[in-house]
């Protein structure tokens, strides 16, 4: 028993920032930052809302597979940068697409998110306690981010993506893995609200994406090709068996260094990133349904999915589309 993608959908803020934008922010150019990253222009939330991103695209998830919402029994919204604590974004989700009779949570794996809650789902249907469930990735990392800070505020974007996975019998998720290491977590990371109680003052600075971006890009080139190696001995394959590598869209000279330490031609590494930017947890969903609604992506190839990022984390699955 495995589970299968049945319907895939996207949303995206409909302000688009190109780096010439940020070029009057910032000491940068937008050659400066294509040729470091590979990004040209991303989107930034102007009143979007995790929750409301991640009901779009559970929504057009569930039309693309003619599915009602009444009928999910479970929804995970993979988000690091929720806007309330209280309620969680999956049950705001909920709410908002009618999924009454769903079981809604969240999980903060940053930008292996997506991959983590999709891996979770999986025990779900596999122990018989739910037979499908909606998965989205949803961030708006444009609040967590220094605008004065060009080393990260070249990088990120806003969205979601989701996913409707149900049971099946044949094919669909075929193997996976995951991992993580908090000794080097602080080499990415954001702050939250200070401890604040009648024995303890707040020091109220205020909290932003932290990055020491040379050992994020260390820690992907070298985990990730060992990771997807890993999915792929479990499912009997060789990368040669593989139709598309998704892989989470963080920086173009990362994907490049996980293909060539593979051995596998860059062109079945499909990218998004120069459009949309690094959007974390939501990354791999959007590059999916972009995929997807264009014809790439066909039932019956193989597909491995990668995403890495703060933890550190990451996973790697392979599916059969």
């Amino acid at each position: 028993m495995s589970i299968r993608i049945v319907g895939i959908g996207s949303a995206l803020p409909e302000k688009k920032m190109t780096n010439n934008e940020i070029a009057e922010m910032v000491e940068t150019s937008d050659e400066w930052i294509r040729e470091r990253t590979g990004i040209v222009s991303r989107h930034v939330s102007t009143g979007e809302t995790v929750a409301s991103l991640a009901a779009d695209a559970c929504l057009r998830a569930l039309e693309q597979a003619g599915k009602r919402a009444e009928d999910v029994e479970l929804i995970l919204v993979a988000t690091c940068s929720p806007e309330e604590a209280l309620p969680c974004g999956a049950c705001q989700v909920q709410e908002k697409i009618g999924a009454s009779k769903a079981v809604a949570f969240d999980i903060n794996a940053a930008c292996a998110g997506f991959l983590f809650a999709l891996h979770t789902a999986w025990a779900y249907v596999e122990a018989g306690i739910y037979e499908n469930a909606l998965i989205a990735g949803s961030e708006v990392l444009s609040k967590l981010v220094d605008w004065s800070d060009r080393g990260t505020c070249i990088l990120f974007g806003d969205g979601a993506g989701a996913v409707l996975v149900e049971k099946c019998d044949t094919g669909g998720l075929m193997s996976f893995t995951q991992h993580s290491d908090g000794r080097k977590g602080f080499v990415l990371s954001c702050g939250n609200r200070q401890l604040s109680n009648p024995f303890v003052r707040p020091m109220h600075e205020e909290k932003y994406v932290q990055m020491d971006g040379r050992e994020v890009f260390s820690f992907a080139v070298k985990q990730i090709p060992l990771t997807i190696e890993e999915a792929l001995k479990k499912a009997n394959l060789t990368p040669e068996n593989v139709d598309l590598f998704v892989l989470h869209q963080a920086n173009k000279r990362i994907i490049e260094g996980i293909a060539k330490r593979l051995g596998v031609d860059i062109s079945r590494f499909p990218m998004n990133l120069e459009r949309v930017g690094n959007t974390s947890s939501a990354a791999i969903p959007v590059l999916l349904d972009e995929l997807h609604r264009k014809g790439i992506i066909r039932r019956g190839q193989t597909i491995v999915l990668s995403g890495f990022g703060a933890g550190l984390s990451c996973g790697a699955c392979v599916i059969e589309w």
